[in-house]
């Protein structure tokens, strides 16, 4: 019998306990005139922000793991400002889960991010741009890029801007959105030596033979022509006015492919020239019918 009472006195005193509790938890602290929470509401929203974090980190982790150290520090840079956002979020729908009345916070909140977003939107595509261009690794430090018709060689990748250096020494300021809304050409993504071309026609009746043998003189005898692969001459067409060639030959540094372009021309007239082989102005047949 002694032991039954302690049992129950024990269980009195649990009992007590838990009420306390549970008193405790429930206790609500008034924010305004529309926000009641509990203590309990509290420790559940700090539960699923650490919960959160761990996730967040986690995710960070896996998308960088594959990064530069250099690109690393600029995407925690976006991670450090999306992460405030997803707080933001987890904050309300947790408060909002536990029914915590947030409809006014939820309101003034849309209000803000959608006038920040209208805003910003270019400045919103160009960083997500960023963030993709990070992970992706289409477009290196270093590479020549061809977009919207403009030709530079990259020097520097930041989360806004793409910052590059065409042939005349003109710094080009690519916005990073324009990687979404255009082709990108790189140039030397598959290496850095690629096929140039120099076009040309002659007149009809000319030896064929003989141009073929010049063209490939004129890329031969050029110190910055690669001989493997070697170059070749393709007989395009057969033109209104000329036959037509196509020169094919490699260089090591396709961003300064006009100095070799220019000069192998200058190399095909003067053995054109020298060989007696002519290259034609367009010419047209004009006939007069007299009534």
């Amino acid at each position: 019998m002694v032991q039954n009472f302690d049992d129950i006195e024990d269980k009195i005193t649990e009992s007590g306990a838990w009420e306390k509790t549970r008193d405790f938890l429930g206790l609500h602290m008034e924010i305004g005139n529309d926000i009641s929470i509990s203590i309990l509401d509290v420790l559940i929203v700090i539960t699923a922000i650490f919960i959160t974090t761990i996730v967040l980190r986690i995710v960070l982790k896996i998308i960088t793991r594959n990064l530069p150290d250099d690109d690393k520090g600029k995407f925690s840079v976006v991670y450090g400002y999306f992460r405030w956002l997803i707080y933001l979020i987890i904050l309300l729908v947790t408060l909002h889960s536990v029914g915590v009345n947030v409809t006014a916070v939820f309101a003034a909140s849309a209000a803000l991010l959608i006038g920040i977003g209208l805003a910003l939107q270019t400045l919103f595509q160009d960083i997500i741009s960023g963030v993709f261009i990070l992970i992706d690794q289409s477009v290196h430090v270093g590479d020549i890029i061809e977009i919207d018709g403009k030709v530079g060689r990259v020097e520097e990748i930041k989360l806004r801007t793409t910052r590059a250096v065409t042939i005349d020494n003109k710094v080009l300021v690519i916005p990073n959105h324009l990687y979404l809304e255009n082709s990108l050409y790189n140039w030397t993504q598959n290496g850095t030596t690629t096929r140039e071309s120099v076009e040309v026609g002659v007149a009809y009746g000319s030896d064929v033979q003989l141009v073929r043998k010049l063209l490939l003189q004129a890329a031969s005898t050029n110190d910055r022509v690669l001989s493997e692969p070697e170059p070749s001459v393709i007989f395009t067409n057969f033109g209104d006015s000329s036959l037509d060639f196509k020169l094919v030959f490699t260089l090591s540094d396709s961003f300064k492919a006009q100095f070799p372009k220019s000069e192998i021309r200058f190399e095909i007239e003067r053995l054109f020239r020298e060989n007696n082989v002519s290259i034609p102005f367009p010419q047209r047949d004009i006939h007069i019918i007299q009534k």
